[in-house]
């Protein structure tokens, strides 16, 4: 499976399906643009993993969730600025044989994360 993601929406108990993401590989303080996206309505990537277990390599990589647009497209009213407005998970992949699921959980006031399966 490679690389995936998936996004669930802790203040409405759904998906975050609309949310934009963005993956950047990351070497010293470079970023670099993989792919931008737009979740479906389950909340992951339409066009499935975002890297195959024969793309993915190792190194270190980003994720950048566009929090405070998602809710305010919710109609959720934020203060300005935002306390959360975009969430970046930063993270490494060690063994390439592996799947590597980063999901999110986020509220407009919160996030968690994990290594998933």
């Amino acid at each position: 499976m490679g690389l995936s993601t998936h996004v669930l929406d802790t203040m409405h108990g759904v998906p975050a399906g609309g949310m934009k993401v963005s993956l950047f590989t990351t070497q010293g303080g470079q970023a670099t643009l993989v792919k931008a996206f737009t979740l479906n309505a389950d909340g992951r990537n339409p066009d499935g993993p975002l890297y195959d277990n024969a793309n993915l390599k190792a190194g270190t990589y980003r994720l950048v969730f566009e929090v405070a647009a998602y809710f305010k497209a919710r109609g959720v009213v934020l203060p300005e600025p935002a306390f959360l407005d975009q969430v970046s998970l930063d993270f490494g992949v060690a063994d390439t044989g592996s799947h590597y699921h980063v999901p999110l959980l986020v509220s407009p006031w919160s996030y968690s994360t994990y290594r998933g399966s």
